[in-house]
This record gives C-alpha cells, structure tokens and sequence, in this order.
C-alpha cells in the first residue's frame, strides 16, 4: 500500500509539470491557438464541475465552512487590497484567484489527491465571489443584483452544486458499489490537473512581462502572504473548522495564487481596456516562484 501511495504521490507532482511543458511546446507550433479555449472549455464545463459532484455527493465534513471561508477571505482581500491600492481592478486580481488553472494542480501537486474535496469547497467559495463581485469590479453602470444572482446560479461551480444536491436527494451517497463513478471522478482529477497547467504553459510562452510588472507583483504578494498568515493563524485558533488541522496548508495556499485570467476579458468588455493583462501575467509567473517555495518548505517540515 505504501508504494502504491508513493507513486500516487510521484504522478500528482509529475502530472503539473507535464501538462505546463506541453503548453509550452504547444504554444510555438502553429494552429495551435484553438486548443487554449478548448482545453479552458474542458476544464471549466466538464473536470471541475465533475470533480464538484463527486465531492459534494460523497459529501466530507467541513466543505460549507471551507466554502464560507474562500468567501468571506476573498470579499476582505478585495476591500482590503482597494483601500491599500485605491484601484478597484487592481484589488480584484488580489482576491479573485485562479482556483481552476492553478488552484486544483498546485493542491494536487503539494498535498496529494486527497485534498481535493477541500480544494472543491474552497474553490465553489472562491467561484461565488468572483461571479458576484468581478463584473461590479469592472463595469462603470451598477447591475442589478436580479442579474449577478443569475449569473451566479448558472455559473458551471454552482449548477455542479445543484446537480450534486439531486444527487443525494435520490439517494446517490448511499450506493455501495460506486467503482464507474470512482474511475470518472480520477479521470476528472487527471484532466483537471492536465489542461489547467497545459493553458498556463500555452499563456505564458506568448505573454511579455516587463522588470518592473513582477517588482510590483512581488511586492503585492508580500503583503498577501503576511495577510494570509496573520488570517490562517486566527482561524485555526478561534475558527471551528472540522479537521482544520489538515486542511489549514490548502487553506493558506489560497494567498499563493495569481489572480483569474478572465479578469482581463470581463476588463476588455466593460472597459475596452486589458490593462490587468500584465497584472494577471506577472501575478502568475510569482505565483509559481512562491508556491515551488511553499512546496519546498512542506518538503523540508515534513522530513
């Protein structure tokens, strides 16, 4: 069994690099260009809300508050990093976070396949808020909270949600045999991983970052980081997650991450700018360098 959690361990580190190298070389062979927004389609409509399911079907204890805290920390980061910044876009590629790209690899990779259900609830809570709070963020007219709500209910995370609840109306949780979905559930996770680093690589080969954009970036993420260590530490004193103890490395991982790459085209539409291009790019490019260094410093407490 130990050797067989070993190579577990070894596939779910070796996976993310994979797909990112691919992306790399895919991204200098022509027509090629497709296979972004399909892979981002795949990811988005089919791994995560399938991923999704399965947890919240074979429900584990402390997704609602893990789903609440990704909420609640992401709404603070926002009017927190807005006061500090006074840029209102600039606070949102602080708090709305690339959970499905980045997030689910990182988690997988660090933390190992049993982390996922927590990667779910905090990627559902993260998912709320940007669905609710990014097109505010960005649109000079105020919309009409009918519109976000909606938004939000047809959202892929949150209509996973809704078929997960029919799931265990009918009963679906209390199957003995459930091998198929088993095999679904880890070719979801394998794919997840897969495409989300496979778009970054084919990103990044095609994005100029200048000196200066990841000077910034860098100093935003040192305030993150002491801002995800002073919230991480008072929730795992005073907060009463169930298994916190286990869950508290993913849960402070979220200050690791850069922000959501669709910040940019909602930017473009309401805006008819792309300035936080270059916010998301230099974001994700720290992002990497911060969380290898997270990861070696799992490595090296956990010897």
């Amino acid at each position: 069994m130990h050797g067989l959690s070993c190579e577990g361990g070894v596939v779910a580190f070796l996976l993310p690099i994979l797909g990112f190298l691919s992306g790399l070389g895919l991204a200098s062979l022509s027509g090629t260009a497709s296979l972004k927004s399909i892979f981002s389609s795949l990811l988005a409509r089919c791994f995560i809300p399938a991923v999704i399911i399965y947890n919240m079907v074979f429900y584990q204890t402390g997704s609602l508050a893990l789903m609440l805290f990704s909420f609640s920390v992401a709404v603070l980061m926002f009017y927190l990093f807005r006061w500090l910044l006074k840029d209102s876009l600039r606070a949102l590629c602080v708090s709305y976070l690339n959970l499905a790209w980045l997030g689910f690899p990182f988690a997988l990779a660090l933390f190992g396949p049993e982390i996922s259900a927590a990667m779910v609830a905090l990627y559902v809570g993260g998912s709320i808020f940007g669905n609710m709070w990014a097109v505010t963020a960005v649109s000079s007219a105020q919309l009409p909270w009918s519109s976000v709500i909606q938004k939000v209910a047809m959202s892929p995370p949150v209509f996973a949600l809704m078929i997960a609840g029919v799931c265990r109306i009918v009963g679906l949780q209390h199957l003995e045999e459930h091998q198929i979905l088993d095999w679904l559930y880890q070719a979801a996770k394998v794919g997840m991983s897969f495409t989300g680093m496979c778009v970054l690589g084919m990103w990044l080969r095609q994005t100029k970052v200048q000196w200066r954009d990841l000077i910034n970036s860098s100093r935003i993420y040192a305030m993150k980081l002491t801002v995800g260590a002073v919230i991480c530490s008072l929730s795992y004193a005073f907060l009463p997650i169930p298994q916190i103890e286990k869950y508290i490395g993913v849960m402070f991982m979220l200050f690791c991450l850069p922000p959501a790459a669709n910040i940019v085209a909602l930017e473009t539409h309401y805006q008819g700018t792309g300035t936080s291009a270059r916010y998301i790019a230099s974001g994700t490019i720290m992002s990497c360098i911060v969380v290898s260094f997270y990861g070696l410093i799992l490595h090296l407490f956990s010897l």
